[in-house]
């Protein structure tokens, strides 16, 4: 059998023989083995927890695929709220005729992203649509973190914390836009999509004073800085010639008149630290791989009139940075 029938998600033989052939083959571990209809947790702290729905097209893309976002997007969410990732379910809508051979390859990729995570994938559920009714394939998962470093939060943003950058932004936007369109970059262009909690910990462990950290997902820094401002009423200048941006993707902005500031990112940070820390914390992640290019792009600062977000160009000149509006780039994650 090649493709996906109804009858896999129709509760029989059919459904045991996916999960036992592909999902237990790949995802095993002694809670999600039982097979029991919810998962037996022991926690003994404050947790995180998010949830989150992933319909990325083109499903396979330069530097990852719809399984290994899936895991990178929901361990990053709890990471930036300074939680340990432990816990995913992962629930899989699939469209009647749909690859097995693809499917085994994004829960393959699934199982080497969590294990890289540190997260173990405790339960699931699958649901054939027929034919027509769904784009292939769509993933929705929820996750649980151990809360261990407390207190990063948009709303204990103070005015002169820097705001850092963990690398060049805007990198899965315009990897995505790029294969839909059929542009290339070459080989070495692709998504930056990667799990981070690896890289929080290396940074949270040495005490610096981290007041806030976000990834900067659909909407990009853009977005992300728009909210901190909304959040702690404060506004931000950031310096355009500090922000890393690739050749690549401020070219194809260039091209199709989209703000590179705008584009999605999957496996960088963006960070508010106390102005005392902000060289320490740079040299922190840059004895990381995962944030080797970090940069301090700007600060927050005392709003003149009401909070904004404030770009200063290369030749000192100063304009807003309008949030993003509309649907630039539907599914993108």
């Amino acid at each position: 059998m090649k493709s996906i029938r109804l009858s896999h998600g129709g509760g029989g033989e059919e459904t045991w023989k996916l999960v036992r052939e592909i999902f237990l083959k790949y995802l095993e571990n002694p809670i999600l083995s039982s097979l029991e209809d919810s998962a037996l947790l022991r926690v003994s702290s404050k947790l995180s927890f998010t949830t989150d729905g992933f319909t990325v097209k083109p499903l396979f893309f330069r530097g990852g695929d719809i399984g290994k976002l899936a895991v990178a997007g929901t361990v990053n969410d709890l990471a930036v709220m300074g939680a340990k990732p432990l816990y995913m379910s992962v629930a899989f809508i699939i469209e009647e005729g749909f690859s097995i051979e693809e499917l085994k390859r994004i829960v393959e990729s699934m199982a080497r992203t969590a294990e890289e995570a540190g997260v173990l994938v405790v339960a699931g559920d699958t649901k054939v649509v027929p034919k027509g009714q769904a784009d292939g394939l769509f993933i929705s998962c929820s996750g649980i973190g151990e809360v261990l470093y407390e207190g990063l939060s948009c709303r204990n943003i103070q005015e002169g914390d820097g705001i850092l950058v963990t690398g060049p932004l805007g990198d899965h936007g315009a990897c995505i836009l790029a294969q839909r369109e059929g542009f290339d970059f070459g080989e070495d262009f692709e998504s930056d999509c990667q799990p981070l909690w690896d890289l929080v910990e290396h940074l949270l462990l040495t005490g610096l004073r981290v007041h806030a950290m976000r990834d900067p997902t659909r909407g990009g820094l853009s977005a992300v800085l728009h909210e901190w401002s909304h959040s702690s009423g404060l506004s931000f200048l950031v310096k355009e010639e500090a922000i890393p941006i690739r050749t690549q993707v401020q070219g194809l902005c260039e091209f199709l008149g989209l703000e590179p500031y705008h584009l999605a990112s999957e496996g960088r940070l963006v960070l508010a630290v106390h102005p005392e820390d902000i060289h320490k914390a740079l040299e922190r992640l840059r004895e990381h791989p995962k944030g080797k290019e970090a940069r301090h792009i700007g600060y927050a600062i005392r709003p003149e009139s009401h909070p904004s977000v404030i770009l200063e160009t290369p030749y000192g000149t100063k304009r807003f940075l309008e949030p993003p509006v509309g649907e630039l780039l539907p599914r993108i994650c």
